[in-house]
């Protein structure tokens, strides 16, 4: 399967600043998968080596870090030569030891003259050991998210149907075939961007086999927990603001709230939850700020926020929606659900490398998502999974800040006017654009096409 974050690791490869470069993502989100496919089509040879698969490669770790040492060492642990021409070395789930992280800092110091990348499914929880130094400045850092929905209609065939909505965006003109287009979205909402979803669906056509994908990595997200937080207590708790995201997300106000994790819940029992959740790449939070002015940052209130799931096809499987209900009408009102929608746009920008914030005023309004494009005032982004999109609170924002630029996503299709209309089936379009914008592009232009 076709990724968009090739084109990073491209660039990593040619550009002359390179350093090693530190792969994050949460499991199953394809980075194995990614690395291997990117050495074969770009090195002449590559060695792999797997940390948790394999505990003699631990070794190696021992004593001087030196590259050549650590080199050595791993020749004679697998056999085979290894200082050779054109190779790109890979430590995979290089969570396991803190030793090997550590060697990237000398890998860089000594100018090792071959490329390496390390990457682990809970890096972003054992850099944050408290026991634990990174190698500050010494890496280049690259995370990879599930697949977004571009990349899944690639994945399913529809790579026509994608660029004629991305020229129907550019060009503010309604998409013909706009019902098939949402039919595929809700699909997206089921199936969701763990590649091993997206490639049984797209191979077969069942729903059904994707969802026992999804148990199964959910299953897998359950044993991190047992086997990488710290104590018993801690791992209850992660466990249970984790099973939680689905309840809090169906609450009218979507807002986090500790009372929901477990009866009598206080933020001092379930940050550290939290914190590990968000380090494990497993949900996204969504800080409230309290004004439109930018840099959006210094508006923040961390005291309130909403928590997302990594993937919208977990978080359907979850919530315990039936394959079934992309096929009735009465089904189909779950799929509408906003708190699932929400989740799906929040996981593109998030792909696209937008921090995601939304805003209050008084209780009396709120816009689901406020962003950055580089001028002077956030756009507002307001999030419909109907067609009915009859919402004051876009309003109040308006009149409140003036923005230059407002937009709704919902199941209507493309249209002019004060708001723009986007369908939800082209947020893509909208992040691609907003971060051409953020870093000095030009409106439209949404880089090379896959």
């Amino acid at each position: 399967m076709r990724r968009s974050a090739m084109r990073q690791l491209l660039e990593w490869k040619v550009s002359p600043d390179r350093k090693p470069l530190l792969l994050f993502g949460a499991r199953q989100v394809g980075k194995s998968y990614l690395i291997e496919q990117f050495a074969k089509e770009n090195y002449q040879s590559y060695a792999l080596f797997n940390l948790e698969e394999d505990p003699r490669l631990l070794q190696a770790f021992e004593g001087s870090l030196e590259p050549e040492n650590v080199i050595s060492n791993l020749s004679q642990i697998v056999g085979t030569p290894l200082d050779i021409k054109d190779m790109l070395y890979v430590f995979d789930e290089v969570q396991v030891s803190n030793r090997a992280l550590t060697a990237l800092k000398y890998f860089q110091e000594r100018s090792f003259p071959h490329p390496v990348i390390a990457a682990g499914s809970l890096l972003g929880v054992v850099v944050n050991q408290t026991d634990y130094s990174p190698p500050v400045g010494k890496v280049n850092t690259m995370v990879l998210h599930p697949m977004t929905f571009d990349e899944f209609m690639v994945a399913t065939g529809h790579e026509l149907m994608l660029n004629a909505i991305r020229d129907a965006y550019v060009e503010k003109h309604s998409y013909q075939l706009h019902e098939q287009a949402m039919d595929l979205y809700r699909t997206y909402l089921l199936v969701g961007g763990m590649p091993e979803a997206v490639d049984v669906y797209a191979r077969t056509g069942d729903l059904r086999a994707a969802e026992q994908v999804h148990r199964d990595i959910l299953n897998l997200y359950l044993a991190d927990m047992a086997k990488y937080v710290s104590n018993p207590t801690d791992v209850a708790r992660a466990r249970d603001v984790w099973n939680s995201v689905p309840g809090q997300l169906a609450k009218e106000n979507r807002k986090f709230q500790y009372k929901r994790v477990r009866s009598g819940g206080r933020s001092s029992q379930y940050e550290g939850a939290l914190s590990w959740l968000l380090s494990a790449g497993l949900i996204t939070k969504c800080v409230r700020v309290t004004s439109g002015q930018v840099p959006l940052r210094l508006q923040e209130d961390v005291s309130a926020f909403k928590v997302y799931a990594n993937d919208v096809g977990l978080l359907s499987t979850m919530s315990g929606i039936p394959a079934s209900a992309l096929f009735d009408e009465r089904g189909r009102a779950l799929l509408d659900a906003g708190g699932l929608t929400e989740n799906y746009v929040i996981q593109q920008m998030v792909a696209r490398g937008i921090e995601p914030r939304y805003w209050t005023s008084g209780g009396r309004a709120e816009v689901d998502l406020v962003v950055e494009d580089g001028s002077a005032l956030a756009v507002p982004v307001e999030i419909k999974s109907t067609e009915n999109v009859r919402s004051k609170s876009l309003g109040v924002f308006r009149e409140k800040y003036g923005p230059a630029r407002s937009v709704r996503l919902s199941a209507r299709n493309f249209g002019p006017g004060e708001v723009e209309s986007v369908p939800l089936y082209a947020a893509g379009c909208l992040a691609d654009e907003l971060v051409s914008l953020r870093d000095g592009g030009v409106a439209g232009d949404h880089g090379p096409r896959d």
